[in-house]
């Protein structure tokens, strides 16, 4: 192969976060001469997945270099007594993010042909944390407060023992509505008026009571409260996530992948550009970008200098603001995370949701933040529960990923405090966090709240196509297929009429890509 500074590279791609690995897919079949560099040692950018070891230095590498990280104040936490955890036994990701059955990603991988290689799991039932009558709320011990399962269909609502029967009419009054198809003779249907709270929503239009709003607003997965939450945000997610029930199987939505979440993703892309003809070059970020001189031609290119003192020469350079030098630092979000090893299996969270349904091996429990603490409108704690069947952790373990919209230690505090109710009422006795990874995570929180930040691909010159932010969402963003597809098409031009995005033909020895 010729010296990288010898070859007029088409396209460098700076990062192997998920968006820059499905733009490196996009291209794997297009016949350009594709660069790939990361600066880090590893595959995944922001979605990457690190064993106990690898998170610990992750984690001193984000709190030493953190221009270089959409994340800050990153800590490792280890109980006193707990047993070192053995590295090879673990793959934990910093995106454990959902991906709806309805979801954009799903045919876009079943076209690209690269759905082979992924094992995608079930995600089963959505649980809130609800103190019972007599407690006081952020007070409330284990045994004045119990776990709830979210009913999330008709058959849910109509086996529920718990909500009264006058509320589960005005409950289906409201699934009704949302479930309700668009007639073909509808083509102009009345647009809802939805400029109000999700709670004022719910009271105003369906009478639904104050009680049923947490575990409404849990399916949409809000980072916010029902009182904080736009109900123009909250019903078409709500929406989505019933109508992704049952598209792949009885009882469940929602999928993940199994080894390492959006880190599979990624590797999957980069590994489908490395078959077709790409070059890849980890522990090599690019150092500088020289646009002086740049002809305005079609064959114009840029000058990179690259971390291993290589300098090259492309037409485009693809990465995000932390991945390409001079792009400066956005306005960003910002919440709370962590990654908790716990020593028991919470068999109780997966049940199997319908008849000839699969075992799931994710949960989703939601802690309101009233019933942590006492202050007002807190945002709800999210807890993404994987077992031990998605090869993150060993059998007798589960993974425990927190969030919740505030940052810092008070966040951290709200997820510790969820972890720690949540092991309470598990039926171990003995259950408790083994290994804790901590952070704060950068990126675009989605509310539904307008503001002056972009969440669109930007092209600062016509060399440099910048992605925004990662997505805060707890669910995988469509939007990044749009936003490569933008990348793809300006990228390839003209010749973009002579190819569909990302629908390709199998490969004549598809085994070369497994």
């Amino acid at each position: 192969m010729e010296p990288l500074s010898e070859t007029p590279w088409d396209v460098t791609i700076s990062g192997t976060g998920l968006a820059q690995s499905l733009l490196a897919l996009a291209l794997s079949r297009s016949g350009k001469k594709v660069l790939h560099v990361d600066r880090n040692s590893y595959y995944g950018g922001s979605e990457a997945a690190f064993s106990p070891q690898e998170a610990q230095e992750w984690a001193s590498r984000v709190n030493g270099e953190p221009q270089h990280f959409p994340f800050e104040n990153a800590t490792v936490y280890i109980p006193e007594g707990s047993p070192q955890l053995l590295t090879r036994s673990y793959t934990l990701t910093l995106s454990p993010h959902l991906i709806y059955s309805r979801s954009q990603l799903l045919p876009t991988l079943v076209s690209s042909k690269v759905y082979r290689q992924l094992e995608f799991q079930a995600v089963g039932s959505w649980w809130i944390h609800k103190p019972q009558p007599g407690s006081t709320g952020g007070s409330g011990t284990a045994s004045s407060a119990a776990l709830y399962r979210v009913p999330s269909s008709r058959e849910d609502v109509f086996a529920d023992d718990i909500i009264s029967v006058k509320s589960k009419r005005t409950l289906m009054r409201f699934l009704r509505h949302i479930s309700k198809p668009q007639q073909e003779s509808d083509s102009e249907p009345e647009e809802e008026n939805l400029a109000m709270s999700l709670s004022e929503y719910l009271t105003a239009k369906f009478q639904v009571p104050a009680e049923l709003h947490d575990p409404l607003l849990s399916l949409s997965l809000s980072p916010a409260s029902p009182e904080q939450t736009p109900a123009e945000y909250a019903v078409p997610r709500i929406k989505r996530h019933l109508a992704s029930i049952g598209v792949f199987g009885p009882g469940f939505g929602s999928l993940l992948a199994k080894w390492g979440g959006g880190s599979e993703l990624s590797q999957v892309g980069c590994r489908a550009l490395a078959v077709g003809g790409g070059v890849y070059m980890l522990n090599s970020g690019v150092q500088s970008i020289n646009c002086n001189g740049v002809e305005d031609s079609q064959d114009a290119r840029v000058q990179l200098h690259l971390s291993n003192d290589e300098t090259i020469k492309t037409k485009f350079v693809v990465g995000s603001n932390w991945d390409l030098p001079g792009q400066g630092c956005p306005l960003c979000d910002k919440v709370a995370r962590s990654i908790n090893v716990v020593s028991a299996s919470l068999e109780s969270l997966f049940p199997v949701t319908a008849e000839g349904g699969p075992i799931p091996v994710g949960a989703v429990v939601v802690f309101p933040g009233s019933s942590l603490d006492q202050a007002d409108d807190l945002p709800p704690v999210y807890l993404l529960v994987h077992s031990s069947e998605t090869g993150e952790c060993p059998p007798g373990q589960s993974v425990v990923y927190g969030s919740v919209g505030i940052p810092g230690a008070q966040g951290q505090s709200l997820i510790e405090k969820a972890v720690h109710r949540l092991l309470q009422l598990n039926a171990d006795p003995d259950a408790k966090v083994l290994w804790s990874l901590r952070y704060t995570q950068l990126g675009l929180a989605s509310n539904g709240v307008a503001d002056a930040r972009s969440s669109k691909l930007a092209r600062p010159s016509p060399n440099i196509l910048c992605f925004p932010p990662p997505s805060l969402d707890l669910a995988f963003d469509d939007a990044v297929i749009d936003r490569v597809r933008d990348a793809w098409n300006l990228i390839m031009g003209d010749e973009a009429n002579e190819y569909e995005f990302m629908n390709f033909e199998d490969r004549e020895r598809a085994d070369d890509e497994d």
